[in-house]
């Protein structure tokens, strides 16, 4: 087995709360700007130790979720070491198989890859996203009448395939990308984030 990873994945976009994106429905708007970020509790990747480190990416989607050819901007935590940030791009651009590469397959073209300063604060849907000076979100859980947190499963499209998802709002989502033609500065749109166990 090439790698094995475990965490906690968000996402925030310009799609309203609930994103139709996981519905397999066309995005708000016919194009989505979104944010992902994976946070590695613990993980291996073919003998390098990835844990305590966070993957993201800024993508624009110029259509249905489903179709691809999403462009997309690629972010790896400073804090990792030359062989980690290999084995991070080897995941996540999907060289190494498992459920990450039919999500990468979706990604036409990577316009850089930097490293950055990511602040990865998120539990039950509610916290804290920082990457570099390119994207700043909070994320704030949906809440059910009996104040359980509001949770997604079995949808046709997820970032984080075969786990519950928390859904909710970002009370703040700013992020630009020159290269991407990104400037979004949204309040109360779409905002997910749930736990991940991926193997390949």
């Amino acid at each position: 087995m090439a790698y094995q990873i475990e965490g906690r994945m968000l996402e925030v976009c310009t799609c309203k709360a609930v994103c139709p994106c996981w519905i397999g429905d066309d995005p708000d708007g016919g194009t989505c700007d979104g944010t992902l970020a994976w946070h590695i509790d613990k993980g291996d990747v073919a003998g390098t130790d990835v844990s305590g480190l966070t993957f993201g990416m800024l993508a624009h989607i110029p259509g249905n979720v489903l179709k691809g050819n999403w462009r997309a901007l690629a972010f790896v935590d400073e804090n990792a070491s030359p062989a980690q940030e290999e084995a991070l791009l080897s995941v996540f651009t999907g060289k190494l198989g498992g459920p990450i590469a039919d999500l990468a397959q979706l990604v036409g073209e990577v316009v850089a890859v930097e490293r950055v300063k990511i602040q990865f604060d998120v539990t039950e849907g509610s916290g804290r996203l920082r990457i570099g000076d390119k994207v700043e979100a909070d994320l704030e859980v949906a809440r059910g009448a009996d104040n359980r947190p509001t949770v997604l499963s079995d949808t046709i499209f997820s970032t984080i395939p075969g786990s519950p998802t928390y859904v909710g709002r970002a009370p703040k989502y700013w992020a630009k990308a020159d290269a991407l033609g990104i400037n979004v500065d949204l309040q109360g749109h779409n905002s997910a984030q749930g736990s991940f166990r991926f193997a390949g």
